[in-house]
């Protein structure tokens, strides 16, 4: 068989058994390192002689010796088999999670929290693996996710979700930040009511985080009027370290200021958030991906950030039960 422009058109395959011949000494040899018949290594050999129009072994006793041509012919087709097995060794690396890009979509609270610790952890250990990263608000890390611009989206959210797949890795509550110089700072916990008289940075009303603070405080009787309205609770928390008012975040967000001018406490009425991992539907996990997801799952379970989280949840879940609804 040749191809169009007269050239003998041989299959990887025929290169695979003629490589194996040229390592061994017999086709019973090359046989047993291929897994297949003596047979087949015979008619492979002898279809591959009369499609290059060459002798390439000679037989001398049970043993077949390689031409000049074989010889030649065997060292121009080395890299291939190089190539294969880098090949093979790329794809079980991927498969294990060793090697490949991953795309990671956060929103702020999480992205510049948990998501560094998670990341750290997974390259270290995977020298071949690149990431791209990016934080973003919370429709655009949804829509990316569905869209399948991200593999992994992680976000604070508490509605459910039907265009992704949402799996909460932890559920936490917000917290109140208060300059450690005042009077609100000796208190267990803080509620909207005490918050009251301060000047408050609060969170925009468009926001998910700004309704459900808006909504503790009317639960509580009291007026929501931020004095500084943000958008993120990062920016919240970095002005709140400037003095420029009291603040009610999530617990994440108010580990990436930590400044000794403020002081974390547990908000009433408590105001339940989750902390999810966004997943596209219908597509299967990577291997890499699965790897990124027990990382993840790991930084969230170790982290000293998490630790003062539940201390926080702790207290919010004590006070709620000697102060039943």
């Amino acid at each position: 068989m040749t191809t169009e422009a007269g050239l003998p058109e041989v299959s990887l395959r025929q290169l695979e058994i003629f490589a194996a011949m040229m390592r061994g000494a017999t086709t019973v040899e090359a046989a047993e390192r291929l897994h297949i018949s003596q047979p087949a290594v015979s008619a492979t050999l002898r279809q591959l002689e009369t499609q290059l129009g060459l002798t390439l072994f000679e037989r001398t006793g049970r043993r077949l010796q390689p031409t000049a041509e074989a010889k030649s012919l065997f060292e121009e087709i080395r890299p291939i088999f190089s190539l294969m097995q880098g090949f093979s060794q790329h794809a079980r690396d991927m498969k294990l999670g060793m090697a490949g890009r991953l795309k990671v979509i956060s929103t702020p609270p999480l992205g510049y929290s948990v998501a560094p610790v998670a990341l750290r952890r997974f390259l270290d250990t995977r020298p071949n693996v690149s990431v791209a990263f990016d934080v973003r608000r919370l429709e655009q890390v949804r829509e990316a996710v569905q869209s399948g611009q991200a593999d992994i989206g992680l976000a604070i959210d508490h509605d459910r979700q039907d265009v992704v797949n949402v799996d909460v890795l932890q559920r936490s509550h917000m917290v109140a930040l208060v300059p450690r110089d005042s009077p609100l700072a000796l208190k267990p916990h803080l509620t909207a009511l005490d918050l009251q008289g301060e000047p408050l940075v609060g969170l925009e009303l468009a926001s998910n985080l700004g309704q459900l603070v808006r909504k503790a405080y009317e639960q509580a009787g009291a007026i929501y009027t931020p004095r500084i309205e943000v958008r993120y609770c990062a920016t919240a928390t970095a002005l709140a370290a400037q003095h420029l008012g009291v603040t009610v975040v999530d617990p994440y967000s108010a580990t990436t200021q930590a400044s000794d001018a403020l002081v974390c406490k547990p908000f009433l009425p408590a105001c339940e958030v989750n902390a999810v991992m966004y997943t596209r539907r219908g597509v299967p996990y990577s291997g890499l991906l699965h790897s990124f997801m027990s990382d993840l799952r790991a930084a969230f379970a170790d982290s000293e950030v998490i630790r003062k989280n539940w201390v926080i949840d702790k207290s919010v879940s004590d006070i709620e039960g000697r102060n039943p609804k």
